[in-house]
């Protein structure tokens, strides 16, 4: 069997024996067999990734089972496996392997398990059927299978209504983007007569400056078709317009969240754009739409990230925001940087989410940062794990020197936009610098509201519960004061003491700490450098002529993220370090912005009033109207009453006397006798 096959198939096959084996086989191996297929995929990954990165690899295309013949559209299910596949397989199996592991211990406590982890490993399988796609219709499958697979994580708490509403909001929203997504593959087959990918890509030049008719209109081919399909990664990547998903699939466990955000399903929608870059290049209209919504992504939920308190939240929206430094990277025509990006965010991110999970863990399941603070003494692994993906996302590094793994990914993104020279381009480099800014800046606020300053957690219902617990009586019943049993520790709090994760918690965050600091200094020679062209071999759009123009961008360029890093670091220190007090005066003075940022700029409310209260009310009209005054009164209620009005006209004539019953039989046969008389 190819190692490709492996890859793909293990982590199916140990969802399958998982879900539906459990009760057979038992908790322990249901995790033993999908975490060890994970840690399988992920070493086949890595070794089908190093050829690729040393050259000495070639495309190919591993065929799986003749799939679709009908008549112009004829195409198999088949892997395929290049230098951008390669990259792809590395992060999704690498993360996923780690949040399996990570699981172990954050849901040792839960009696569901076997068919969490089941999840996870199906999730896994539906996004690398997504990248080793060699057709749309693969790659749709793939598509759809990390959307199914998202709601039944989100929703994993199924006896939770917050989860539950999370995972449908996911799955309709997600919906809406896939509309655009089937409609540009069904345009793309109608145009090219095809679904295979590198036929598609082969032709797309020849398609440049056609037309096609469109809602009445006659458009642009190529336009029209990638911005159909990048609707469907708008929706998946959770941009601007359709990302009020992505912050509400927090109520699924950490590990979900580690995965969806790190490694999957939000980075399928920045992969299809760069799997289908040549297709992009045909349309600079579509590109600048793709760095119009990835900039003003960016800038969006970096300013909502400023404002939130949940730790879980917080980390979330910086998705998002790096999630829109990808796709205005591909908009400007960067497609290798973007894909850098999406390669070292995905270890940092990984990092800080699991790390909030530790933080959480320790803290009871209280996730508000505001009831944290002084947990760098408690619990000082979690502490220095996060410190690492804290200085990797806000992109610490000293220009031609070294640095952490955002410094090389992100600063590459912002050199690329300057370097493109277009009005948009340049706007976009400056959106992403005010979003870095802004990015240090929370990302730096989470860190000092959680492990400096005085411990706050004796606030918290969450750990006053757990002490409560603890202790079994209720601390003011027993006439023991404000601060417990009596006992109250050392910093002040209620006899609760943060405690570190287990073991198999704490290795994932150590392996992820190292790709923090180092994927980007060992890696971006190969993605981003002057001879990139051959480590992506084709797989990807490659502009030479710009990646030597973002060597050659001002000192001031390369400077300028430095210098926002270090600027919102210092903020974050005055406002929540240096003047504790600073943070809620500020937010006094400017109310109503601030009420702005931390109500998400009222989306919720705007589709609120503008899609489900009338799509609720049309639904009553057809409950109450069409449904029950009609279908229901005419249909089975109306021959329902008919049957018991004839009923009881016909209990009537049931009288019980036998004399009756003669008189009736005597009626009818002289009626019958009459009629044949008359006959």
């Amino acid at each position: 069997m190819h190692p490709i096959q492996l890859i793909v198939f293990l982590p199916l096959l140990a969802a399958l024996v998982a879900g539906l084996g459990a009760r057979l086989i038992g908790k322990v191996p249901a995790k033993l067999v999908t975490t060890g297929a994970l840690f399988a995929s992920c070493a086949l990954s890595w070794m089908t990734f190093l050829p690729f990165l040393s050259g000495s690899a070639e495309a190919s295309v591993v065929p799986v089972l003749q799939w679709v013949r009908s008549g112009d559209l004829d195409f198999s299910w088949a892997l395929r496996v290049d230098t951008l596949t390669a990259v792809m397989l590395v992060v999704i199996t690498s993360v996923s392997a780690l949040v399996h592991l990570y699981s172990w211990g954050y849901m040792d406590e839960d009696p569901d398990q076997p068919r969490f982890f089941a999840y996870l490993s199906l999730f896994t399988f539906a996004m690398l059927m997504l990248v080793t796609a060699d057709n749309l219709v693969q790659m749709f499958f793939g598509w759809e299978g990390v959307g199914l697979a998202s709601y039944l994580l989100i929703g994993f708490w199924f006896r939770k209504p917050s989860a539950n509403a999370a995972a449908m909001k996911a799955f309709v929203v997600n919906r809406v983007g896939d509309l655009g997504f089937m409609m540009g593959i069904f345009g793309t087959f109608l145009v090219f007569g095809t679904v295979s990918i590198p036929a598609i890509l082969a032709a797309a030049p020849g398609m440049a400056g056609s037309t096609i008719g469109f809602l009445g209109y006659r458009f642009d081919t190529m336009t029209v078709l990638c911005i159909l399909l990048f609707i469907g990664a708008m929706g998946k990547s959770a941009q601007l317009g359709l990302h009020t998903w992505l912050p509400d699939a927090m109520e699924g466990p950490t590990p979900v969240s580690a995965l969806i955000h790190a490694a999957t399903m939000v980075t399928a929608g920045v992969f299809m754009v760069c799997r289908l870059s040549p297709m992009f290049e045909t349309s600079p209209v579509a590109l600048s739409f793709v760095t119009a919504v990835g900039a003003a992504t960016c800038f969006f939920a970096a300013t909502v990230g400023t404002t939130q308190t949940d730790i879980k939240r917080v980390i979330a929206y910086s998705t998002c925001s790096q999630l829109g430094y990808m796709f205005f990277a591909a908009g400007v025509g960067a497609y290798g940087a973007a894909m850098f990006h999406l390669f070292t965010h995905a270890f940092f991110k990984a990092l800080l989410f699991l790390g909030a999970g530790s933080v959480i863990h320790a803290m009871h399941h209280e996730q508000d940062m505001r009831y944290y603070g002084g947990l760098r003494k408690h619990i000082p692994l979690t502490f220095w794990a996060m410190m690492m993906g804290t200085l990797a996302i806000t992109g610490v590094g000293i220009v031609d020197v070294a640095g952490f793994a955002g410094f090389y990914s992100k600063d590459a993104i912002l050199e690329a936009a300057y370097a493109r020279g277009t009005g948009l381009s340049q706007m976009a480099f400056f959106v992403g610098i005010f979003a870095a800014l802004l990015t240090s800046f929370y990302s730096w606020r989470l860190m000092f509201l959680t492990f400096w300053g005085k411990p706050r957690w004796e606030q918290s219902e969450h750990i006053q519960h757990a002490v409560h617990d603890a202790h079994g009586h209720d601390d003011h019943a027993h006439g023991h004061g404000d601060h417990g049993h009596g006992h109250a520790s050392h910093d002040g709090t209620a006899g609760y003491h943060p405690h570190e994760s287990p073991i198999s918690m704490l290795l994932p965050l150590a392996l992820l700490s190292v790709g923090a600091v180092l994927a980007g200094f060992v890696f971006h020679h190969a993605f981003i450098s002057e001879g990139g062209g051959e480590f992506w071999k084709g797989s990807l759009a490659f502009s030479e002529h710009l990646i030597h123009a973002m060597h050659e961008v001002p000192e001031w360029v390369k400077w300028a993220p430095f210098g926002v890093m270090l600027t919102g670091l210092v903020i974050a220190y005055v406002a929540y370090i240096a003047n504790p007090g600073l943070p809620a005066a500020f937010t006094g003075a400017v109310g109503p912005l601030y009420r702005f940022l931390l109500n998400k700029w009222y989306f919720d409310e705007l589709y609120t009033a503008v899609f489900i209260r009338p799509a609720m009310a049309l639904g009553r009209v057809f409950w109450k109207v069409g449904d029950i005054g009609i279908i229901d009164r005419f249909g089975p209620n109306g021959a329902a009453a008919l049957v018991a009005r004839s009923s009881r006209i016909a209990v009537r004539l049931q009288s019980g006397y036998l004399n009756s019953y003669a008189l009736v039989m005597l009626v009818g046969l002289v009626g019958a006798v009459s009629w044949v008389i008359a006959r």
